[in-house]
């Protein structure tokens, strides 16, 4: 009976760093996903690429913008297809994730130049919910700031 209770306990010291390292790899896989998303958004408002937002944006997606209105997915679509005759470039600076299990919030910034308008540099300052659904990351919901960027 002791001996078994020995192999037992030893067994369960023995799997509990394996999980933690599981647990750590999948969290490093999840964050590196985001990111990756994360930049792939905000490039796509200069190239009006959008399969990424079509993927990572859940269907019951809202998102507030700068002004303070609400857009869907579909209406975050139709206005990426139409942004590269705005911006002329949009490339992510840096974005933090924080992980809580099936959820997450990502935080960050991007530069823009816009082709016409005022200002002509800027930046969105942002935080993006995500949910892990069906074994996938999607944006739930996200808010958007401009903030100003000075050139010299």
């Amino acid at each position: 009976m002791g001996a078994k209770l020995y192999c037992l306990t030893f067994a369960v010291f023995l799997a509990i760093p394996v999980a933690l390292l599981s647990q750590d790899t999948s969290q490093k896989e999840a964050e590196k996903y985001i990111i990756a998303c994360e930049r792939q958004w905000a490039e796509s408002v200069a190239n009006g690429d959008t399969s990424g937002i079509e993927r990572f944006l859940a269907n019951d997606f809202i998102g507030v913008d700068p002004d303070g209105s609400h857009y869907t997915k579909a209406q975050m679509v139709a206005d990426t297809k139409e942004a590269p005759r705005t911006y002329i470039s949009n490339h992510l600076n840096e974005v933090k994730v924080r992980l809580y299990g099936d959820a997450a919030v990502a935080q960050g910034s991007e530069s823009w130049v816009r082709r016409t308008g005022t200002p002509k540099y800027g930046r969105f300052v942002w935080t993006d919910t995500w949910i892990k659904r069906d074994g996938g990351w999607q944006i739930v919901a996200a808010e958007d700031l401009i903030v100003p960027e000075s050139r010299k």
